[in-house]
C-alpha cells in the first residue's frame, strides 16, 4: 500500500433502522496521514456512520453501500462480511476511540490487562511481551508511571487518564485507520487540548488516516484536514478545512459557523433554521452594547445571590485510617 492510496473508501453508504433511513448516500475516501472531519449537530448521523463502519450498529440496522478498507493483504469490502471475519479487521486495521472512556472500559478488570487481552487476541502473543508492550504504549500515549499503571482500575484514573487508556486500547494492535467519536466532549478544556495534540502526534508518528467526528467547529479547525458536514443524514458540504471555514458554501455550513460564540453580543442570536431559511430575523445584526451589558450585569450582581457557599471542605478516605483532603475552606 503507498502512502498517496485510499486505506479507507466509503461510497454511497445508506443505513436504515426499521425501515426509516438515518444515513443517506454518504461517501468519502482517507488516505494514510489525512484528518477528515465529521461534523455537524446532535442526530445528523454522525455516530451511526462511525458505528457502521466498525459493523457496531444492532442487529436491526439495514447497511447498504461500500465500505472499502485497504489493510496488510490488500483490499476487503467490509458491507455484508461474516461478523468473524469483521471482527479480526476491527482493532487490527480499523480502531475506535469513544466518547465517554467508562463505557469502554471494563470497571472490574485492570487497565493494562484490558490493553493487553486486545493485543494477545488479535497479535497471538505471551502475556509477559503483551505486558511489556502496554507499558511501552502508555509511554507512548504520555501516562505517568506505566508501570504502576498498569495494575489500576478504571475508577482510580482521572477522566484524562482513562481517556488517554482508551486510546491507547484503540491503538495496541497498530490499526491504519482510526476513529474517534468526539473523544474530548467529556473532559475539560485543559485535559481536552492535551488530547487533541496527542490525537494528532500519533497520527503524525503512526502515519494512520484518521475520522474525527465532533460537534465542536472549533476541534475540527485544529485537528482536520478536510471536513463533511453532515444534516439530517446527508453530506451537505465537503471541502478543505481551511477553505470551509473562509468561505462556505451550504446555507448550514454558514449557519454552524455564524452561530459559534464571537466576540461581539447580537441582541438576538441566529439559528441555523435562519441560515436555512435564507433570512436572518430582526435583531440578529444590531449588537448590545459595552455599556448595556455592564449595566444589565450591575443590576444581576444587586440582586441576592442564587447559591451561597462558605467555607465548604471535603476529604475522602486513605489507606491507614487517613485521610486526604480535596477541598479547602471554598467560599463564594
Amino acid at each position: 500500500m503507498s502512502d498517496t492510496g485510499t486505506i479507507l473508501s466509503v461510497k454511497g453508504l445508506h443505513v436504515a433502522f426499521d425501515g426509516q433511513p438515518v444515513v443517506k448516500d454518504v461517501s468519502f475516501d482517507l488516505r494514510p496521514g489525512l484528518c477528515i472531519g465529521l461534523v455537524g449537530a446532535s442526530g445528523s448521523g454522525k455516530s451511526v456512520t462511525s458505528l457502521a463502519l466498525m459493523g457496531l450498529l444492532p442487529g436491526n440496522a439495514i447497511v447498504k453501500g461500500s465500505i472499502r478498507l485497504t489493510g496488510d493483504h490488500g483490499p476487503v469490502e467490509l458491507t455484508g462480511l461474516d461478523p468473524e471475519r469483521l471482527r479480526r479487521h476491527r482493532g487490527r486495521d480499523l480502531a475506535m476511540v469513544f466518547q465517554e472512556p467508562m463505557t469502554a472500559l471494563d470497571p472490574v478488570y485492570r487497565v493494562g490487562d484490558q490493553v493487553a487481552e486486545a493485543m494477545r487476541e488479535h497479535l497471538g502473543i505471551g502475556r509477559r511481551e503483551a505486558r511489556n508492550r502496554v507499558v511501552e504504549l502508555f509511554h507512548e500515549v504520555r501516562l505517568p508511571d506505566p508501570e504502576a499503571l498498569y495494575d489500576r482500575y478504571p475508577h482510580q484514573l482521572s477522566g484524562g487518564q482513562k481517556q488517554r487508556v482508551v486510546i491507547a486500547l484503540a491503538l495496541s494492535c497498530g490499526p491504519k485507520v482510526l476513529i474517534c467519536d468526539e473523544p474530548t466532549t467529556a473532559l475539560d478544556v485543559l485535559v481536552q487540548r492535551d488530547v487533541l495534540i496527542l490525537l494528532k502526534d500519533l497520527q503524525r508518528t503512526r502515519h494512520m488516516g484518521m475520522l474525527f467526528i465532533t460537534h465542536d467547529l472549533g476541534v475540527v479547525r485544529e485537528v482536520a484536514d478536510e471536513v463533511l458536514v453532515m444534516h439530517r443524514g446527508k453530506v451537505v458540504e465537503q471541502a478543505p478545512v481551511e477553505r470551509l471555514f473562509s468561505d462556505p458554501q451550504h446555507p448550514y455550513t454558514r449557519g454552524l459557523l455564524a452561530c459559534r460564540p464571537g466576540r461581539t453580543q447580537p441582541r438576538k442570536l441566529p439559528t441555523v433554521d435562519d441560515f436555512l431559511r435564507g433570512e436572518l430575523p430582526p435583531g440578529t445584526q444590531e449588537l448590545v452594547s459595552d455599556e448595556s451589558r455592564r449595566q444589565h450585569l450591575e443590576k444581576l450582581m444587586a440582586g441576592p445571590p442564587l447559591l451561597r457557599v462558605k467555607g465548604l471542605a471535603k476529604d475522602f478516605p486513605a489507606a491507614g485510617g487517613a485521610r486526604t483532603p480535596v477541598l479547602h475552606d471554598l467560599t463564594f
